[in-house]
């Protein structure tokens, strides 16, 4: 018999709960360089709401390469980017920040039996650990049942895998108006309806508010740092 909850929550990790500082865009140059021999150029690419496979094959594609020959290459770079990560969590601590509200607003949800919070991102699964790690957000989200990038390069099937792990792994049962995404950009969203599910945007990323307000997003914040409206839009 499945056990039932309230809600599940599924939290996009960068411009959502924390800002790296831009260490990881060097990672990932420094990434792609070791495996190509060179550095990729000055691509300028924007990472905010894409998976690490998807970025990782944009800056290949900068760097010349065809599709087939990135696709090959993209296993090490991964690698590597994961490697390089994990070595620069103290740089993530030292230039990044967790965002306003979110330890707060964590560790409420995780106080209320009926409420499970794990990560929807982009990153690798490797990736997300280290980023959660750094800023000490771990015991506040069940990892487990999270989706990654390293699970699909295309974000909008993510959601279904994370139900399907809540599901498996934990015995929750959730109909799609018991699951909120929370995000910062308009990728965010298109993941959240592509599973059915409902999304709240929060313009601490990159995308600034007036864009995410022109969207059809359910809610749309400033920031989390209104700890107990946030956390009642979450539960109620």
């Amino acid at each position: 018999m499945l056990a039932p909850v309230a809600r599940l929550v599924l939290w996009d990790i960068d411009g959502t709960l924390l800002r790296g500082g831009g260490v990881a865009r060097d990672v990932f140059d420094v990434a792609v360089t070791a495996v190509l021999g060179h550095h990729p150029g000055d691509h300028r690419i924007r990472m905010g709401g894409k998976t690490d496979p998807q970025i990782a094959l944009e800056i290949l594609a900068y760097a010349a390469l065809e599709e087939a020959e990135a696709t090959e290459h993209l296993p090490a770079v991964l690698a590597e980017l994961e490697r390089g990560l994990a070595a620069a969590a103290d740089d993530l601590r030292a230039h990044g920040h967790v965002l306003p509200g979110v330890v707060e607003v964590l560790r409420a949800l995780d106080g209320d039996p009926d409420v499970r919070s794990t990560v929807l991102t982009g990153n690798t699964e490797a990736n997300a650990a280290v980023k959660v790690a750094a800023f000490e957000l771990t015991p506040w989200l069940d990892l487990e049942i999270g989706a990654f990038g390293s699970d699909d390069r295309d974000r909008t099937a993510l959601v279904p895998i994370a139900l399907e792990r809540a599901r498996r792994l934990r015995g929750l049962r959730v109909g799609p108006d018991d699951v909120w995404v929370v995000g910062d950009t308009p990728r965010d969203l298109a993941c959240a309806r592509a599973g059915g599910v409902r999304c709240a945007l929060v313009a601490t990323g990159h995308a600034p508010l007036e864009e995410l307000r022109a969207t059809d997003a359910d809610v749309v914040l400033e920031d989390l740092a209104d700890v107990d409206a946030v956390v009642k839009l979450l539960t109620a």
